[in-house]
Formats: C-alpha cells, sequence, structure tokens
C-alpha cells in the first residue's frame, strides 16, 4: 500500500531502509529542493475541505471492453473510443470472428479483438471497432462534416491518418478507414487544431519539432508536396534534456480570435501566425518552477469567449487561456526510477492573451493535480476532474488518485470563491484517463490504464475498462423548472451562418430569468487535453414570447471562422444558469 510522508513525498516503499537508499541516490539538490519545498506546503488531503452535495456519478458500464484513453463526441451523439493495439487482447471481442493481423504489433500478431468501441449516449449501448494500426497517444480533430480526423501514434501507426465518419443511416457498417497517405513526420504525442480555413494543423510530438497540415477535402489524392512540414524551434528549445523529462509534449494549443494559434509547451508559450510560419511574440513565463505538459502532465482551456452585448461585430472577443496543475522538476524520473512520488502542482495560471501587455494571474486549486482533466461546462464554468495528487503521468508514475472535482466559476471577482469541491467520484482516474461534456450537459468519465498492459490485478491501481457519468449540480431535479427545453431551430440548412441571425425556440415552465445561448465544440480528448474544446457565449439580438410557456431567442452566428472554426457545434440554452439539453448545428 501507498504510503504518505509528513513533507508530502509518497513513496511505494515502507522499510526505512530502502527509503534511505532511495533518497541517496536520488539526484541530491532536486531532493533536498523537493524536501524543503513539501515541508512548505500543507500535505495532500483525500478529505473534502468544506461539505458539499457538487452533483453526482453514475456508472453507465462496469466494462466497455477496453481503456477509454481517447474520446471524441460525434454529431450523431455517439462517442468513439480507442486505447491502443499493441497492450494486448482486449476484453472485447470484433464482431463475426474478424481478426487483426500484424507482422509488427509488439503484443500479438493476430489480434481478434477490438482496441476501439463506438458508445452510444442515448441507448447506453457499445460497437466493436475496427483500428488497424497502433494509435497509442494519438492526436484528433472533427472537420467540416463531422467527420474524426485521427492522426499519428506509436509503432506501425506512427505516421497513420485514418478517418472515422458518422452513418446514422447504416449505424452497424461504419468503421475505422485508414487513408493511403501518410503524414509526413512521426506523430506520437502531438496536437491538433481545427483551422478557421477548414484544415487541420498537427503539432509537435516525440522527437518532433515540426507542424504540419491535414486538408479534409483532398485526403484521397497525393499531396502535392509529400514532406510539407514546417521548422518551429520552440519546440526543440522547450524540452527539457533529462532523460525522460521532455516536458513539452501534447503541446497546450488553441486558435485564437484573431486567427493566430497560442501554443504552450512546458512552462513558456507564444503567438504562432502559422501561415507565415512566423513567432509574433513570447508571453511570459508561467510563473512559478512547475512543468506543464507531459509527463508533468497539466491541462488547459482557452476559457468561453463572449460575444454577448458586443454590439460591433467586426471587433474581436478577448480571449483568456487558462493552465492547471503540472509536476515539479525531476518528478517525473524521482517517480519513475526511484519510485519517489511528490506532491503535484496545486496552481492555475490565467493569461488574457489578447491585452496589450498579458500578465499571468495565478491561483491555488483545492488540491495538488498532476493530470488533471479540463472541461468547459455550457453554463461559461469549468470543471476540473480526474488526476493524481503525487507523481507523474507514465507508467506508474502517480499516487493518491485525486477523486473530488472541482468547479471553476471565471466570472466571479474574488478567487476564493471560484473554486466549490464536487462530490466525489468512486473510480480512480489517473494516467490514460479521459472526460468529455456531452449533449445532455453530462460528463463522460473513462479510462486508467496506468500499466504496460491490460492489468486488472494490480494494487491499489488496476487497469480501469469502467465507464462513468459526473452529473454537475444543475440536472439536478431541484433545477427542473429552470431547465429549457429546445423545440425547433430556425436556421438555414441547420446552419449558424457567419454574422447571421438563426433562431431557437423552447420551453420554460416559470418566468424568464436570464437567457444566453452557448456554442460548444466536442472536443477530442486524450492525456489531460482536450483538442477543440471551445465555448462561444453568442451575442442575443431578441427574445420574445410566442406562446404559454414557448419563447424564441435569436442569437448571431459567430462573426468568423477565426472566432468559431468551421464544423459541428453543441446549442445550448442556459437559463439562469441551468442548460437545455443541446442540439446540434453546423458552423460555417
Amino acid at each position: 500500500m501507498y504510503m504518505r510522508e509528513r513533507i508530502g513525498v509518497t513513496t511505494a516503499h515502507t522499510s526505512k531502509a530502502t527509503m534511505a537508499f532511495k533518497i541517496k541516490n536520488a539526484p541530491s539538490l532536486l531532493f533536498l529542493f523537493t524536501f524543503f519545498y513539501n515541508i512548505a506546503c500543507s500535505p495532500f488531503n483525500p478529505e473534502p475541505m468544506a461539505a458539499t452535495t457538487g452533483g453526482h456519478w453514475v456508472q453507465l458500464q462496469r466494462s466497455i471492453g477496453i481503456s477509454a484513453m481517447h474520446m471524441q463526441v460525434m454529431r450523431d451523439n455517439k462517442v468513439v473510443i480507442f486505447d491502443r493495439t499493441d497492450f494486448g487482447p482486449s476484453n472485447i471481442s470484433l464482431p463475426f470472428s474478424r481478426c487483426r493481423f500484424n507482422p509488427r504489433d509488439m503484443a500479438l500478431k493476430l489480434d481478434c479483438t477490438a482496441h476501439s468501441v463506438l458508445y452510444d449516449l442515448s441507448l447506453n449501448t457499445l460497437r466493436p471497432l475496427t483500428i488497424l494500426t497502433d494509435a497509442w497517444c494519438s492526436s484528433g480533430a472533427l472537420s467540416l462534416d463531422g467527420t474524426l480526423f485521427q492522426t499519428g501514434g506509436f509503432n506501425d501507426g506512427h505516421n497513420k491518418l485514418r478517418t472515422f465518419s458518422p452513418c446514422p443511416q447504416h449505424p452497424e457498417t461504419c468503421d475505422w478507414l485508414e487513408l493511403p497517405w501518410n503524414l509526413t513526420s512521426s506523430r506520437w504525442y502531438a496536437s491538433n487544431q481545427i483551422l478557421p480555413d477548414g484544415r487541420i494543423i498537427v503539432l509537435g510530438g516525440r522527437n518532433s519539432f515540426t507542424y504540419e497540415f491535414v486538408d479534409p477535402n483532398s485526403i484521397f489524392t497525393a499531396p502535392e508536396n509529400p514532406n510539407s512540414f514546417f521548422f518551429l524551434r520552440f519546440l526543440k528549445v522547450t524540452r527539457d534534456s533529462n532523460p525522460g523529462e521532455e516536458n513539452n509534449l501534447y503541446p497546450f494549443l488553441h486558435l485564437l480570435p484573431d486567427g493566430n494559434l497560442f501554443v504552450f509547451a512546458n512552462r513558456r508559450s507564444i503567438l504562432l501566425d502559422y501561415k507565415r510560419n512566423i513567432v509574433l511574440r513570447e508571453f511570459p513565463v508561467i510563473p512559478g518552477i512547475e512543468k506543464r505538459n507531459y509527463p508533468s502532465t497539466g491541462s488547459s482551456v482557452l476559457l468561453p469567449v463572449h460575444l454577448s452585448g458586443l454590439d460591433d461585430p467586426t471587433r474581436l472577443p478577448h480571449a483568456e487561456i487558462m493552465i492547471c496543475g503540472g509536476a515539479f522538476p525531476g518528478a517525473f524520473n524521482l517517480a519513475n526510477i526511484n519510485k519517489i512520488f511528490i506532491e503535484a502542482s496545486r496552481t492555475c495560471g490565467r493569461i488574457r492573451v489578447t491585452d496589450p501587455e498579458p500578465k499571468w494571474i495565478m491561483e491555488t486549486m483545492p488540491f495538488p493535480r498532476v493530470m488533471p482533466d479540463m472541461v468547459l461546462l455550457p453554463t461559461g464554468d469549468v470543471v476540473i476532474i480526474n488526476g493524481a495528487a503525487n507523481g507523474t503521468a507514465g507508467w506508474e508514475n502517480a499516487a493518491n488518485p485525486v477523486r473530488y472535482p472541482v468547479l471553476y466559476k471565471p466570472g466571479l471577482h474574488e478567487p476564493l470563491s471560484r473554486f466549490e469541491i464536487l462530490a466525489p467520484a468512486k473510480t480512480a482516474r489517473m494516467y490514460h484517463s479521459s472526460a468529455v461534456l456531452v449533449p445532455d450537459g453530462r460528463i463522460l468519465v473513462g479510462g486508467s490504464n496506468p500499466h504496460r498492459g491490460y492489468d486488472f490485478q494490480s494494487y491499489p491501481y488496476p487497469t480501469e475498462l469502467s465507464l462513468d457519468a459526473y452529473y454537475p449540480d444543475y440536472l439536478g431535479p431541484e433545477f427542473e423548472t429552470l431547465r429549457p427545453s429546445i423545440i425547433a431551430v430556425e436556421a438555414a440548412n441547420n446552419t449558424a451562418s457567419y454574422g447571421g441571425n438563426f433562431s431557437v425556440t423552447f420551453s420554460l415552465r416559470r418566468s424568464l430569468a436570464g437567457i444566453s445561448v452557448a456554442l460548444v465544440a466536442p472536443s477530442f480528448t486524450t492525456h489531460s487535453f482536450s483538442m477543440n474544446q471551445r465555448v462561444v457565449v453568442l451575442h442575443v439580438a431578441a427574445l420574445q414570447e410566442v406562446a404559454a410557456s414557448e419563447f424564441k431567442v435569436t442569437a448571431r452566428g459567430p462573426p468568423s471562422p477565426t472566432v468559431a472554426p468551421p464544423g459541428y457545434y453543441m446549442v445550448f440554452v442556459v437559463h439562469a444558469g441551468v442548460p437545455s439539453v443541446a442540439v446540434w448545428v453546423q458552423v460555417k
């Protein structure tokens, strides 16, 4: 059993002689720093600091057959989930006695089990899918028509390009498709972002200090320049030189309203003009010494973009980035080599990157956290969920799962009141776990595989195949009368066009008390980073009562594809802080 020391260090070894040996062989200066740092910090307390209801949890599936390492919500209310092909046999078979033969597979040359499933949100059922090459630690994004473009992976999948398209007319036939053209570089631990022109940028990866583009409109034709990629020095200089401690993988990537990219790796961040391959500015280094990217895994979001009250549609909205959690220098090697798990970071940093002189504002979370997931809600709040209090990402490199999610309310003025502790999960969600917002307002949570293969006997953190749903407070029965119910969307071709108006008719069982309309982009989530996650709060042009308990709200679409990239979004009507069930519209 893992035991905690008073200095905030967790070790897997209870013997004093063993502990002394570990300390003696750890890097001396680093360990002394860690020792005195953790004396100064209060040790992690797994109990909540204040009593709270904070929503509730429901287990949806005891086993989906695989570990939910990667998740993507699709426009047909299904979720694509997958892990990796070189784990060995999963706990769900491929249909029709189908098998996958791959002579390069490091676990099984012939594998008749699935490593991807399609989960149906409305029916709570799943169907096994066939993924042919290894997609371990890969990335993804959705195209304009809602097709998932999945990039990279490991081993035989390091430069592969795969797609999965919704097929509501033939729901039992759609499956993964491997494309005939490969990526130009190995993309293992890379990040993706949908761009205003509909292309997808694929940036970074282990030993890949470059970026390249995937054009969904030309995937079946040979690329004009098959070696088209662009060197980005920033990715090289942010990599730590200590073995294993890269701390710049899965760089945080956000499209800003001016069309440029915010790129964060390790502790540094830049504004990138990807069209000209020019770094326009370097932002201040985030305060503190904590590292924020894999394996010192923190998380990052672009806070909701507010267009409400923005009367001039040509004026760009503000953009603010928030980064939470991470690990201290040397934490990976201490955990990986010495099995000493130092306390994770307790801090979050916010920076409004559209300010003339942006500055980080630091805040302290209720708990230390490494490997958190940050999920944007349609209300504009953020849920920080999953992760551990000690150690880093990697195989068996963390201890003390943090079971309590935290609600962060960015709009409150008093920093201490922005964090609210929520109802605890029963299941530890550590390395290789994920979380996504789904259209009914729940958060789907799965995964946790802190071992090299499927290991269901390991104590205290076995491979986890279950799938849970976290229900935020706003889904409680006490808010039922406040919840709007969407009746119809009036939009040409179900499209929220740029700069154009569309209307949503909804019912409400009580008088109005404040209405907003939010577009929420479905994210591709893995390794604590939700790629393409985005909330855009629209400008409300009109609101009228059209019948008893029925109302129509007219909202103005996003002003440009730099504010909201093209594709399918969930549209929520939010009344008095309580969201409706979403409907899907296409933004273009």
